[in-house]
């Protein structure tokens, strides 16, 4: 009896069994099908661009800050008191407004003494022109002596220089008296005043007493490595790029958020020396601030128009990969469908694409999805590539700084 249970039991496990093994192998023949076509089909599919040249604008980011136009730096000029202060810190002054008022009493004393110091030699030059005016008549008749005469004639020239010296001592007593009123130097925003009613101030002191920066127009100056100076006039000797001396006279600005200061600037001057620790020099532009958008020292990017490429290659970023030593590569396909690899050597980014220099021509077919299926010398099956609308159009993107490649 239990020969005939255990009999039983192994037969429904065999039979089990046998349908597990039917099903798996149906399982693989579905996916044999699947499967067959594409491991029979042979060449994978990669979709591609074709090379073009297009007429582009190449331009230039450099990174820099604003400074003021005019900065003045307020400080006394005589010593004493200051007893009002007449500005509103933050404020917009005038120039020529008075800022400060220093204690005016003493240098009101000073003035009236040298006035009448004058006075008093005004008064004794009158009495000694006279006498010399006689004495040169009595001269001639002998009435009086040589001597008297010179010693008055010396003594008339003597009064004259006292006359001057204390013509330029009462007007420098006016002077000082009117250096108690202290007024801006320029038109511009002061600032915080850096003392109060009361404080004792003296003449040509270190620290200013306030500061007083125009802020239109403002200056921007940004950095350029003398590299990118190198390159640009390489390119415009070799024809690569062609320049236009009015546009490139005018600059744009891209504010530290990211949006764009409406006004166009005017490209002032390039310094003509580089900074050897940064192998850098200085551009600087002028822009008009009207509602004082742009505050010293603000950090912003000044786009520079460098020039003009007629032929230029642009190539979508995605197609470009890196060998094992960082060279820039693309793969692309030729008239037989295979693939073949080419160095290629990068100028800059623009937008989502890459400017290249060389490697690839006008008409060759770059891979730009796929790349991960294929390999040099294997034959692939070429469908075009849809870009979605993602890139730029070249008249409005944006020039990264350049790539180092060989």
């Amino acid at each position: 009896m239990n020969n005939l249970l255990w009999n039983a039991q192994k037969r429904k496990y065999i039979a089990a069994a046998g349908f597990l093994v039917v099903a798996l192998l149906l399982g693989g023949c579905k996916d044999n099908k699947k499967a067959g076509p594409e491991l029979q089909g042979g060449n994978p599919e990669v979709a591609v661009v074709e090379v073009k040249s297009e007429r582009v604008t190449i331009t230039a980011e450099l990174p820099g800050h604003t400074s003021a136009y005019l900065v003045a730096e307020v400080r006394p000029q005589v010593s004493g008191i200051i007893q009002k202060r007449m500005f509103e810190e933050g404020g917009d002054v005038k120039a020529g407004e008075t800022l400060y008022n220093i204690d005016p009493a003493m240098y009101e004393a000073a003035y009236t003494g040298a006035k009448a110091a004058l006075a008093r030699v005004e008064a004794s030059l009158t009495s000694l022109r006279l006498r010399a005016s006689r004495y040169k008549e009595l001269v001639t008749i002998k009435a009086v002596s040589q001597q008297d005469y010179d010693d008055t004639v010396a003594t008339l020239q003597q009064a004259e220089a006292e006359l001057e010296v204390n013509k330029a001592a009462v007007e420098t007593a006016r002077i000082n008296l009117a250096y108690t009123s202290i007024t801006a130097p320029i038109s511009g925003r002061i600032g915080k005043s850096s003392v109060t009613i009361g404080a004792l101030v003296t003449a040509n002191q270190p620290s200013p007493l306030a500061v007083i920066q125009q802020l239109d127009p403002v200056y921007v100056d940004v950095t350029q490595s003398n590299a990118s100076l190198l390159r640009l006039k390489r390119n415009l000797t070799n024809g690569h790029l062609k320049q236009d001396m009015a546009k490139r006279a005018k600059v744009k600005l891209l504010l530290e958020d990211g949006s764009s200061y409406p006004l166009e600037g005017t490209l002032k001057f390039s310094d003509v020396t580089v900074d050897p620790g940064t192998g850098s020099f200085v551009l600087r532009m002028l822009f008009s601030n009207p509602d004082q958008i742009l505050l010293p020292g603000m950090y912003v990017r000044a786009v520079v128009e460098e020039g003009v490429n007629e032929q230029a290659i642009l190539v979508p970023q995605q197609g470009i990969s890196r060998n094992p030593k960082g060279e820039p590569i693309a793969l692309i396909v030729d008239a037989q469908s295979n693939v073949q690899q080419q160095m290629l050597t990068l100028d800059r980014a623009i937008g989502d694409k890459w400017l290249v220099s060389s490697g690839l021509k006008p008409g060759d077919r770059m891979i730009v999805e796929g790349i991960q299926k294929v390999r040099p010398g294997s034959s692939v099956k070429v469908v075009p590539f849809d870009a979605g609308q993602k890139e730029l159009p070249a008249a409005v993107t944006t020039i990264q700084p350049a790539v180092k490649s060989n």
